[in-house]
């Protein structure tokens, strides 16, 4: 033990903190590091085949379709006139959602280009469309 001998029946003239500072240490590194783990980008994700999903009201409706077509509510669209759309939207709601439904064969980074897209619009609240897994799959997982 660090600090000499020390007389075991009289007062105790100094306390050892360097054992609780390396332990505030080590716990403060563990802490920074974590909470690069734990934060999250601005954009909640509902995954594929979520078996406890709820109903999300769709107000702006964005589908990508396994050719690669881009369809806002319906209607084809395109880059610059889906920021526009966006754009007008928002100014009518400022509590716009978008949901994103892609087809399972579309290029991770064309789902990307689209979030990239709204959010230069100016909208931040966006989620992906799922599909709840048929019934047997659910009682065949444990």
């Amino acid at each position: 033990m660090a600090g000499g001998t020390q007389n075991r029946g009289g007062m105790i003239e100094g306390i050892n903190v360097t054992p609780l500072v390396d332990i505030t240490l080590v716990l403060l590194i563990i802490f920074m590091v974590t909470a690069k783990l734990v934060d999250n980008p601005a954009l909640p994700l509902d995954l594929p085949q979520a078996s406890q999903s709820e109903d999300l009201q769709t107000i702006l409706a964005i589908s990508i379709t396994a050719s690669g077509q881009i369809l806002m509510d319906g209607e084809a669209t395109e880059g610059t006139a889906m920021r526009e759309k966006v754009r007008q939207a928002l100014a009518r709601d400022p509590e716009l959602r978008a949901v994103i439904q892609a087809d399972g064969a579309v290029p991770h980074r064309q789902v990307i280009s689209v979030l990239d897209q709204l959010k230069e619009a100016g909208l931040s609240r966006v989620a992906f469309g799922t599909v709840r897994p048929p019934e047997e799959e659910q009682r065949a997982t444990p």
